[in-house]
């Protein structure tokens, strides 16, 4: 099996994945990149207006198959 890579972003961090993982083909690679996405958004805390997660999915040459984007705002809103 292929082995493909996904790196993550969270506008300050940087993790590259060195390790990969042995998945089907392109279909197995989206659904894998939708799960991690998926474990980032548990992990977040409303300690910032703003906090924008970015992750791709490469394959064993390097080229990126996917990129994925999750963007959260959180603004006050004041009461009338």
């Amino acid at each position: 099996m292929p082995l493909y890579f996904f790196d993550l972003h969270d506008g300050t961090n940087f993790v590259k994945d060195e390790e990969g993982f042995d998945l089907e083909g392109p279909d197995a690679v989206r659904e894998r990149l939708a799960r991690i996405m998926t474990k980032v958004v548990r992990g977040v805390t409303a300690t910032d207006d703003r906090q924008d997660f970015f992750a791709i999915a490469r394959d064993a040459e390097g080229k990126v198959l996917f990129r994925a984007h999750l963007s959260l705002d959180m603004e006050t809103v004041e009461s009338a």
